[in-house]
């Protein structure tokens, strides 16, 4: 049985996550009992890998959050996850320094030294490399957490808005510019991460995202793989994979895996009133996303393993790698 302390945590882990749940409801289900959820997750990660890597090799996976799944005892020094740590390339990791508990607000130090930089040790000594995202909107702090990442070798960017649906006034140019050949995820020393591009107010339509985002020097871009309800193209791709200082750069598309998308191509619309039984509550702090069981056949076949899976046509529009997020949906059932 959990202690105290660690229901404690697994509830503000979940929390603070990108798809971060609310706290209502008990999940105990007698179907349940048994399974591995941690296990389940690193499987469907490695899974994903295989494939996409078949396919193309040198294609990148990149899993967000649930960094501590690679131990089923929450422990830094009890790893069980060796070959999911052998099966990516990189780990994205949001509020390391700024966002775990409010935007523009400092992660807690005991939050960073205890529970985080441990598992990101772990990573980063096995040869994956780690891109954080702070969530901080005022300039001294989103300064002090591109100076505080690279002190630890991390490539970072700092969001000053939690939507991730604009490029940010600041810096003025991205952090470390330069104007190298970008081609494993060793060389990023910046990256920009754009989740909704469809925002009027910053990008007027798609070909307008494209055209400014291309305008930038960043090492690497981390952006939806769909607009408008259609994927990017691979022409769109090319266009983005050189920086306007003539160095090239990688562009990864963003898939979630933990949680499905009432809009998504894949959903169905009568799954609004009778979805399917691996389909779990709705997110209330992200309306339209839903918790569903990961490790169902019928899901993971929607994500990959086939012509018309969401990862093939990741891989068709030649995206450089995938950045899997809801890594941590494992914590909701736990």
């Amino acid at each position: 049985m959990k202690t105290p302390y660690l229901l404690m945590l697994s509830l503000i882990v979940l929390l603070n996550s990108c798809g971060g749940d609310d706290d209502d409801d008990n999940n105990t289900n007698p179907d349940l009992e048994g399974l591995e959820f941690r296990k389940e997750m690193r499987d469907f990660v490695i899974g994903i890998s295989t494939y996409s890597k078949d396919i193309q090799p040198g294609f990148l996976v990149i899993p967000q959050n649930g960094e501590n799944v690679v131990s089923d005892v929450n422990d830094a020094t009890n790893v069980n996850g060796d070959n999911y740590l052998q099966a990516i390339d990189g780990l994205g990791r949001e509020d390391l320094f700024y966002g775990y508990e409010d935007d523009n607000k400092a992660t807690p130090t005991d939050v960073i030294e205890e529970e985080i930089l441990p598992f990101l040790e772990i990573y980063k000594a096995n040869g994956v490399e780690v891109l954080v995202t702070d969530y901080a909107s005022s300039n001294d702090k989103m300064a002090d957490s591109y100076e505080r990442n690279e002190a630890l070798g991390f490539a970072s960017f700092a969001a000053d808005r939690r939507d991730l649906d604009n490029i940010p006034d600041f810096p003025s140019k991205p952090n470390n510019e330069n104007s190298e050949d970008i081609n494993s995820l060793s060389d990023v020393q910046n990256f920009l991460y754009i989740l909704d591009p469809e925002n009027e107010d910053n990008f007027s339509s798609r070909q307008d995202f494209i055209s400014k985002i291309a305008a930038t020097n960043y090492d690497l871009f981390i952006i939806d793989a769909f607009y408008d309800g259609s994927v990017l193209t691979s022409g769109e791709l090319t266009s983005l994979k050189t920086k306007p200082n003539g160095g090239t750069r990688l562009v990864i598309g963003y898939m979630s895996i933990g949680e499905a998308g009432d809009f998504r191509y894949y959903w169905q619309s009568d799954w609004n009133d009778n979805p399917p039984e691996w389909v779990e509550k709705e997110n209330k702090n992200f309306p339209g996303n839903f918790k569903l069981r990961y490790w169902e056949p019928e899901w993971q076949d929607i994500i990959y393993g086939n012509d018309g899976s969401y990862l093939k046509m990741i891989l068709d529009a030649e995206f450089d790698g995938v950045y899997l997020d809801i890594i941590d949906a494992f914590e909701f059932f736990e």
